[in-house]
């Protein structure tokens, strides 16, 4: 292709470089890792997530955070999830669960800081190191703007050291 001036050269890249992003910007909010494109949150870090309905910005949603078992190297009597400042959706302490290895267990408590900016979540029983875990945020109202959020998991063990360990982040988009 043959371009007269440097601008036609220019809008052309410009145009191809838009087209390629788009083109790739679903494929990757579909793997429930979020886009990385310069530092952040390092690969073995990520943690997967899913949401039942479409993570638009404004609407009602269900968020699916998941910890895979091999990250859940020690047992957890809570799970702690904090989050960004500058994110403004709502939860609903009433519509937590957790599922380990695909079922729900009970809650003894879900707790909600709204100053603080994060999550409670303290089974009745603690979770079993190497388990599958996956928490299930339902009731949940999205920001009224496009973002990308982090939201950090950290663990308390049982009869240890009363420090929360960290597990990973799940680098949220909401659109």
């Amino acid at each position: 292709m043959r371009f007269n001036t440097i601008s036609q050269a220019a809008l052309f890249t410009a145009a191809l470089v838009l087209a390629t992003s788009s083109a790739f910007a679903p494929r990757a909010q579909a793997n429930g890792q979020g886009l990385t494109i310069f530092g952040g949150v390092p690969a073995d870090k990520q943690l997967k997530y899913s949401f039942d309905f479409g993570g638009n910005k404004g609407s009602w949603d269900r968020y699916r955070l998941k910890i895979d078992k091999k990250k859940m190297k020690l047992a957890a009597a809570e799970i702690t999830i904090d989050y960004p400042d500058y994110y403004k959706g709502t939860f609903n302490t009433k519509e937590m669960e957790i599922k380990v290895n695909g079922k729900a267990i009970k809650l003894q408590e879900a707790k909600w800081d709204k100053d603080n900016y994060f999550l409670q979540l303290f089974p009745a029983e603690p979770i079993p190191a190497g388990s599958d875990v996956e928490i299930v945020l339902s009731d949940v109202r999205n920001p009224d703007y496009p973002g990308t959020f982090y939201f950090n998991c950290r663990v308390l063990t049982p009869g240890d050291v009363p420090l929360l360990r960290d597990i990973g982040s799940w680098i949220m988009s909401i659109d």
